[in-house]
């Protein structure tokens, strides 16, 4: 349906440093990790805090998480970003929290967040220091710091690209997931390696994640521009390992309501990981409704893991749609322009027999559409706006 092809063969070009990595049977345990038969979904510090988090947010965050029905959806992952360490190593070469913002160390708040039922990821870099420049990265150190992220029973590690010394990601990451499966813990890897080189091609072989773009910032603009990137990888995702547009921004005040409505349907769509960027402990009812939406979370999560694609634009109106499990197709209709407009789904894009009736299902009206459709689908559209429907065929 709609092309999508899972990909099982993928051409590498010029990596012959990491291509005998790629065939060493211990490469073939980390693709075998149990993790990511469906895209991680938890909550990151960066979007919001960036630098300005300590041990009681993230308590705080756990708590908040559990005690507004999150993490019952899925939202599991509590992943501390850039910022959490000391400047300098200690005398044996170790990362060291830092004393004053974690002064009950790492272990304790994974104590902490696990007594929730949580898991908790922990940030680093493949390069000499963190991006923020105030930490060491692990360059150089992967197995040592693999070690250290098990020995405090880390769940995830986003691995950054900063200050890597001109050393191709294709040398660099291959390293760390080396090094985490040796960790004796099974460790969600997520490369954020932003696109440079194309991760998607190669990232399956390496990590759970990959960045397929830069950085996300809360706007209408940059998030459109994230989804259309990550779009054009999407025949390289599949359960175990996923292509990511960066984290949401839903919630941090950029966006109007409908704007990220549109935000949250394209990346569920796009079976993007859905970590959360904004203070889950101050959410507005708007934020909470949008994130707890659990019939769009639903074709996020969905088992097929086929990411969906953009398959029809016309203008400033565009058809995103994708198989789902059960012979059902997800649809996104998106309105990027300025006035109300009508957006119509042909069958023939989506992938359905042009005389196959359906029922539809409006997944942000939590209704199903009266009567039966065949051969299409239209609805209007506010500016800035979708309709997101899940589409099953009758009889």
């Amino acid at each position: 349906m709609l092309g999508l092809v899972v990909v099982t063969t993928l051409m590498f070009c010029s990596l012959s440093d990491s291509s005998r990595l790629f065939n060493n049977p211990e490469r073939r345990n980390l693709i075998a990790n149990g993790l990511a038969a469906t895209p991680a979904m938890g909550w990151n510090s960066w979007n919001h805090f960036y630098c300005g988090h300590n041990e009681t947010t993230i308590r705080e965050t756990a708590d908040a998480l559990v005690s507004t029905g999150l993490s019952k959806l899925g939202y599991i992952y509590v992943n501390i970003d850039d910022c959490w360490g000391e400047i300098a190593r200690d005398d044996d070469g170790n990362l060291v929290a830092h004393k004053t913002k974690y002064p009950s160390g790492i272990k304790a708040l994974a104590d902490y967040v696990h007594g929730k039922g949580l898991k908790l990821g922990i940030y680093s870099d493949a390069g000499y220091f963190t991006c923020s420049q105030t930490q060491p990265g692990s360059l150089g150190h992967e197995e040592q710091d693999a070690k250290t992220f098990a020995s405090w029973h880390v769940d995830y590690l986003k691995y950054d690209n900063c200050d890597n010394g001109g050393i191709k990601p294709t040398v660099r990451y291959p390293i760390m997931a080396r090094a985490l499966m040796k960790a004796g813990r099974p460790i969600y890897f997520s490369l954020c390696e932003w696109g440079d080189m194309q991760p998607a091609l190669w990232g399956n072989q390496v990590g759970n994640s990959w960045r397929t773009t830069d950085d996300i910032t809360d706007n209408w603009i940059t998030m459109l521009a994230r989804a259309d990137v990550n779009e054009k990888y999407a025949d390289y995702a599949r359960p175990g390992g996923w292509n990511d547009p960066d984290m949401l921004e839903v919630g941090n005040g950029g966006m109007k309501k409908s704007e990220y409505i549109v935000h949250f349907s394209l990346w569920a769509i796009s079976k993007a990981p859905l970590i959360i960027g904004c203070d889950v402990r101050h959410m507005t009812e708007d934020t909470k409704e949008i994130l707890s939406n659990a019939e769009v979370i639903a074709v996020d999560q969905d088992p097929l893991g086929i990411q969906g694609k953009k398959v029809r634009a016309e203008g400033s109106l565009e058809v995103w749609a994708g198989p789902l499990s059960g012979y059902r197709v997800a649809v996104v209709l998106v309105n990027r322009g300025r006035r109300r407009r009508a957006i119509t789904a042909l069958w023939e894009d989506i992938g359905l027999h042009p005389s196959m009736a359906v029922e539809a299902r409006d997944l942000w009206e939590h209704k199903t559409l009266e009567g039966h459709f065949v051969g299409e689908l239209t609805a209007t559209v506010d500016m800035h706006s979708c309709k997101m429907y899940v589409l099953k065929p009758i009889g």
